[in-house]
């Protein structure tokens, strides 16, 4: 059975969802970053980044939410659209882990989380993951799905951030984007994705941001 290290923030959820969605047997296993489990040595010889998620498929590590996805559709051949789609499929899937992840994620961090917000750096990040999500929204006139009629791992990575675009980027933000909202709608309606929303339940996380989720979080903010 695979391994799988996770929590419930978006990177970690858009694996489960093709964990469900392609019918695989796994076994979470939790790493609570606000406790710092992510440096524990036994976790670092999974993945040396410290991140999830995190996949042990009996003795193949592999790390990187869309190298997960790439991997089970390949595993499985379910999910990758059309072979003449490849090019796209690889577009998108790096689109999504270069551009809409790490722009929503500095979004988030700076205007929710940061200990010394600045003005500049909201704007910024909040300027380009809604540009980001313009060019997914772009993207999404006149088709079903990111690649097209077929239902694809790009979008179960695009929805393991969508989930969270409010919080991303603010209350009304769909607003923005009806085409992609529509979108996400009809993936969040899926079987599986409720299946993988399930997940809240198996573990819990530790949810205060005490000093000590800080120093895990911050570790730049730590004395060298």
């Amino acid at each position: 059975m695979i391994k799988f290290y996770y929590n419930l923030s978006p990177n970690p959820m858009k694996v489960a969802l093709a964990f469900e969605e392609m019918g695989l047997s796994f076994q979470p296993h939790p790493v609570d970053a606000r406790k710092g489990e992510q440096f524990a040595p036994p976790y670092l010889a999974v993945n040396p980044n410290a991140k999830v998620p995190a996949i042990d498929d009996g003795g193949t590590i592999v790390f990187d939410s869309n190298a997960i996805l790439l991997y089970l559709a390949e595993k499985t051949g379910m999910f990758t659209g059309a072979p003449s789609q490849r090019g796209e499929l690889l577009s998108w899937l790096m689109f999504i882990a270069t551009g809409v992840s790490p722009f929503s994620g500095q979004c988030v961090h700076f205007k929710h989380f940061a200990p010394e917000p600045k003005d500049y750096a909201v704007n910024r990040y909040q300027f380009e993951a809604e540009r980001h999500y313009g060019v997914i929204e772009d993207r999404l006139k006149g088709r079903a799905f990111i690649l097209g009629p077929d239902y694809t791992i790009v979008d179960m990575a695009m929805w393991g951030w969508a989930r969270l675009a409010p919080f991303v980027m603010g209350e009304g933000i769909w607003a923005k984007f009806p085409e992609t909202k529509r979108w996400f709608d009809n993936v969040n309606a899926r079987p599986a994705a409720a299946r993988a929303e399930g997940l809240k339940a198996v573990h819990s996380f530790k949810t205060e941001w005490d000093a000590d989720a800080k120093r895990h979080m911050f570790r730049h903010l730590q004395p060298a």
